[in-house]
């Protein structure tokens, strides 16, 4: 019993520190990019989306250097499915919005094309190290379009006073930001470090596969700065920004995170039948709901935003049947 007890209370401080030291993290760098002379659209579209997907990487990074395979997958593809089926459906539930389609539409397209290309060539039971290089060329071509666009942003909200110089922080400014830098990243470090061991240990206590731990309390504890960020964009009634910085982040997971835990594992990545079975089918699955309905009528709706968040109770109880089952 004090063994739960302490495995639960460390798996615990693991969540708080990645979600504190995530957004440290996260002000810091897009802070020092700005002071650098980096443009502000720019930093949101390269410096933040790689600042806010650090926990995923590092949890699935240290877990595959460990060895736990299905909590590196089950981790990256389950926070897919956290941040659309569960985050992105109680904005769309709080606050439907209006959408350019133009904005989401090669996004849409890059996500749900890496989430169908994962399904497929994994389908074999392992995601080989081509798949993987695959999988980068869309994370590449992801980040050109957040770079393309942001640069699109900047023209069109140039002004005929054009742009002044970029202020020199005070000195006080330099030190208080590196050391939320090195803070944060500590914390995100550690804070993986103790899902990871201790996600493992949990699994074995409770008698669960380590991929059930992955794709829930750990996908959902690495989700809740996302979470967060939604929740402030939903009080100041921006639900299609918290929408666009989800789906931006899911492309990182499925694209630049898979490929490295393969790296990491030297080669071939193995793809358990559950996870071709239930995870890949329901990351894709939501994917469709969230988002080719909004392509079509350029709005993000009510009634999406609640059969998300059914579909995500629905795998929940699939998922954690399936593990009583086993």
């Amino acid at each position: 019993m004090m063994d739960l007890l302490l495995t639960v209370v460390l798996f615990t401080l693991g969540i708080v520190l990645i979600v504190k030291g995530g957004d440290a993290f996260v002000d810091a760098a897009a802070w020092m990019a700005e002071v650098s002379g980096i443009p502000k659209l720019i930093v949101g579209a390269t410096v933040v989306s790689f600042a806010t997907t650090l926990p995923e990487l590092l949890v699935s990074s240290m877990a595959a250097f460990d060895g736990k395979v299905d909590m590196a997958i089950g981790n990256a593809v389950g926070s897919v499915t956290a941040n659309l089926a569960l985050i992105m459906g109680i904005a769309l539930v709080c606050l439907p919005s209006a959408i350019r389609r133009r904005d989401y539409l090669l996004k849409a397209v890059l996500m749900l094309g890496a989430s169908l290309y994962l399904v497929l060539a994994s389908s074999g039971g392992s995601l080989s190290f081509q798949s993987g290089i695959a999988l980068l060329v869309i994370f590449v071509i992801a980040m050109w379009d957040n770079i393309r666009s942001a640069l699109r942003s900047m023209r069109e909200e140039q002004t005929a006073a054009g742009r002044g110089g970029h202020p020199r922080p005070m000195g006080h400014e330099v030190r208080r930001n590196l050391l939320k830098f090195l803070l944060g990243a500590a914390g995100i470090v550690i804070g993986a470090q103790l899902l990871v061991d201790h996600g493992g240990n949990l699994a074995r206590l409770i008698g669960v596969p380590e991929r059930i731990i992955g794709v829930t309390l750990i996908a959902v504890g690495t989700s809740l700065p996302e979470l967060v960020t939604t929740l402030t964009a939903i009080a100041k009634k921006q639900a299609s920004l918290s929408a666009g910085n989800i789906i931006g982040a899911n492309i990182i997971d499925l694209t630049l995170i898979l490929p490295i835990c393969s790296l990491i594992s030297g080669g071939a990545l193995p793809v358990s039948a559950q996870a071709l079975a239930i995870d890949l089918p329901a990351c894709l699955l939501v994917g469709c709901i969230a988002m080719v309905p909004s392509l079509i009528t350029g709005r993000f709706q009510r009634w999406q935003g609640g059969v998300l968040l059914l579909s995500y109770v629905v795998y929940l109880v699939i998922t954690c049947s399936g593990a009583a089952v086993s």
